[in-house]
């Protein structure tokens, strides 16, 4: 590859990344440094999925917009995919050809990282380096939980096409071995979940190796983003109907 090309390629990843789970890093380093320094971890709290206005249906259309424009960066990625690598989203897997093979790998993925995760936060609690999280904290309207679903299908498919079909390519044309996309990955994955503490943090670098591994062996996104998927709905639904009342996030 000419130098040319090797520019461009570090161009795209650095514009894509900037816009989106790079700036996400960056921000939730921070806020890590800014909680450490502020009270131990276990004292404090992290909300997720906030209101984002006091009336209810300008709530509702700025929580649409934030779900809308956080994907821009999903389609500057698969843009760029296209039009640098020659890749579409049928060749990342990003389609629905395999519809019940997908399911099944993303379900049995989900149940297996559900587990891991409970697990994770329970010991990041109990170790005292994890805050409590409150995953969903709308007001009781009759679009929340649609909102949250939508919210969750946000974090699935930006995150897997990103880190695993947006990187995975660029790295494998700057000639990077499957293991330091793997690592490289799954370290990013877990820095930008690091403002929940360092147990998520944890949780999600482990839980992207195991995604990082799946998408070198066998090239589709698609389970991954349904396991993901499952993943962010269970836990932001779960947590708006039942979550306060048995103490997750207390």
């Amino acid at each position: 590859m000419t130098t040319s090309g090797t520019r461009i390629l570090k161009i795209e990843i650095f514009l894509v990344l900037g816009l989106s789970l790079g700036q996400s890093a960056v921000y939730s380093l921070i806020s890590f440094a800014d909680k450490a320094t502020r009270a131990p971890l276990r004292e404090q709290a992290t909300s997720m999925n906030n209101p984002l206005n006091t009336r209810e249906y300008f709530d509702l259309a700025y929580q649409l917009l934030d779900i809308l424009f956080a994907l821009l960066p999903v389609a500057l990625a698969l843009y760029f995919m296209h039009r640098t690598l020659g890749r579409s989203i049928r060749d990342i897997g990003f389609d629905f050809r395999r519809p019940g093979k997908d399911a099944l790998l993303g379900v049995c993925l989900f149940l297996v990282m559900g587990i891991g995760t409970l697990g994770v936060y329970a010991a990041g609690r109990a170790f005292g380096i994890t805050t409590a999280l409150a995953t969903a904290n709308l007001a009781d309207y009759w679009w929340s939980v649609p909102v949250l679903v939508l919210s969750a299908v946000r974090h699935a498919v930006l995150e897997e096409v990103v880190m695993l079909a947006f990187l995975f390519g660029y790295g494998k044309r700057l000639n990077l071995g499957p293991w330091v996309l793997i690592l490289g990955s799954a370290l990013l994955r877990g820095s930008y979940h690091l403002y929940q503490g360092a147990g998520p943090m944890i949780g999600n670098f482990a839980m992207g190796v195991v995604f990082g591994w799946l998408y070198h062996k066998y090239g589709r996104v698609m389970p991954l983003v349904i396991a993901h998927f499952l993943l962010d709905a269970v836990g932001f639904v779960g947590f708006l109907l039942i979550g306060p009342a048995i103490g997750i996030g207390a």
